[in-house]
């Protein structure tokens, strides 16, 4: 499943948001994905637990993190959920702020992949000192503005 049509499939788009750290942040992701039956809480007490045993592993560019787990841990079909925070918040470890979070739910290690690089595709800029464009997401209002980002990114991918 596609990153734009998860997000519409499962409601999992949540902008300006507020959180006081990063559990909260990756909380109001893993809650939308719970709500539409994507993934089973178990899956957000995974990512936590990870991110405690391993080290904010999840931070994959700054100001980007990619909360995941082991489909395994919860899974119940492969899904997105993407958080833009108001203000940015600090992982233990870390010395640059996330305030983008895209939350990764998938059923297989494939669909995992498969995931990963569709997220790449959509925030890949060549022109970006990281490689990562985030302000486009950082200006997005509205759902539709986000589907209006992804479908130009991967049309500039073609």
């Amino acid at each position: 499943m596609g990153l734009k049509q998860s997000l519409i499939d499962n409601n999992s788009i949540k902008l300006q948001a507020s959180a006081n750290d990063w559990r909260e942040a990756i909380k109001i992701g893993t809650d939308m994905l719970i709500a539409s039956g994507a993934i089973a809480p178990s899956y957000h007490e995974a990512i936590i637990s990870s991110v405690e045993q391993l080290g904010p592993y999840i931070v994959i560019a700054p100001n980007l993190a990619l909360p995941h787990a082991r489909p395994e841990n919860g899974v119940l079909k492969t899904a997105f959920a993407l958080v833009t925070l108001d203000k940015p918040i600090y992982f233990e470890g870390e010395d640059e702020p996330v305030d983008v979070l895209i939350t990764l739910a998938g059923s297989s290690s494939d669909e995992h992949m498969e995931g990963l690089m569709e997220v790449t595709q959509v925030l890949d800029d060549e022109d970006s000192e990281t490689g990562v464009d985030l302000d486009k997401l950082r200006r997005c209002r509205s759902a539709e503005d986000v589907y209006l980002v992804i479908d130009q990114a991967l049309a500039d991918a073609l």
